[in-house]
């Protein structure tokens, strides 16, 4: 697995600054860890039976069910699916350089990727890996150190916060197994965006310089971010779709985690309010979320929070269901953003 990719970037450097980078988290006593995975084995099953009830996704494939790991084995597995997705732009790469990849280089990679999958193994507690193998199907991710630890720090009841942490990951589970057609649309996606990255210098260099006009000229980028300047138009029109799907996923995983814990699960609000606090850093850190899109992924729950909260207040949420039906009712990065324009387009009067 990863042929090319091995070829390109250092995976065992990766894991092993990640593990650095990310450590071993609070330590549990072996009855904690075992309580955990108890817990979640009752309460993931039992999310999947309440979202399905108030979402009507269905999924046709496994139960869902807990995989309740440590911060070293998320982060090899979501460096191993790193990996598959990057094999076909190392391809390119590759096939495109005459010149063989030095060790150095490799491992300055392997230094930069096992950074970000470190310091993000520190920060996750739940996880549906959309690209998991078919066997596979239905396994959930739980970070047990983040989870354990998060309990600890902000005081809050151990079944209920992790009953509401499983309602949002197995809401994005039955989201693709309920919606047949969305996994391969996300992978088409992605392929497409890797298929447009240049390697050609001289067309890099073009696209700095038409980035350095529309700076000149006062286009609004901020909201995008300044990588969004380098993109070639057809690029930033594939990143805009993807920012569109990942913030309808986003939203309506939190608004549906949060209108089923309504007399199910104790003291939301302050839930909410910690996890909150727990992503506020300053610093040299808050630099650093910044330039991995940490913050981005943030501002996604958010925006996609009220347009699903809107959507389904206007049209409840048989109407609000159409999003699912076809790629073409998908929500646009501007619908996203004035969810009435969704409304009008799709659902209609």
């Amino acid at each position: 697995m990863g042929s090319q990719a091995a070829r390109l970037i250092d995976w065992g450097t990766a894991a092993d600054v990640g593990r650095r980078v990310g450590g071993a988290g609070t330590p549990q006593m072996a009855v904690e860890r075992a309580r955990l995975r108890e817990d979640l084995a009752e309460t993931v099953p039992l999310a999947e039976s309440l979202v399905s009830a108030f979402t009507g996704l269905r999924s046709s494939g496994f139960r869902s069910r807990a995989w309740v790991m440590s911060r070293d084995e998320w982060l090899l597995a979501n460096l191993q699916g790193m990996q598959r997705l990057l094999e076909p732009l190392a391809g390119r790469m590759l096939a495109a350089s005459s010149r063989s990849r030095s060790g150095l280089r490799r491992k300055a990679l392997g230094v930069q990727i096992g950074a970000i999958f470190g310091y993000v193994s520190r920060r996750v507690l739940g996880q549906y890996d959309v690209f998991l193998p078919p066997d596979d199907e239905g396994l959930i991710y739980f970070v047990g150190p983040n989870l354990a630890e998060t309990e600890r720090r902000f005081h809050l009841p151990s079944r209920d916060f992790r009953l509401w942490v499983a309602l949002h990951e197995v809401t994005h589970r039955l989201q693709f197994g309920g919606t047949p057609w969305l996994r391969g649309y996300l992978s088409r996606l992605v392929d497409e965006y890797f298929a447009t990255m240049q390697l050609d210098t001289r067309k890099m260099v073009a696209q700095l310089r038409r980035a350095a006009e529309e700076v000149r000229s006062g286009a609004e980028w901020r909201g995008l971010g300044a990588l969004f300047l380098l993109m070639t138009p057809e690029q930033r029109e594939l990143f805009q779709k993807m920012q569109a799907m990942m913030s309808l996923l986003e939203g309506h995983a939190s608004y549906v985690m949060n209108a089923v814990a309504v007399g199910r699960v104790r003291n939301v609000d302050r839930m909410r309010r910690s996890l909150k606090q727990r992503r506020t850093s300053g610093g040299v850190e808050k630099a650093f979320q910044r330039a991995i899109g940490f913050e981005a992924k943030v501002r996604q729950y958010d925006t996609g929070e009220r347009f699903v909260r809107t959507a389904v207040e206007r049209s409840g949420i048989e109407g609000f269901n159409v999003v699912w039906k076809q790629e073409a009712n998908l929500p646009t990065i501007e619908e996203i953003a004035n969810p009435d324009r969704w409304l009008a387009r799709v659902v209609g009067p």
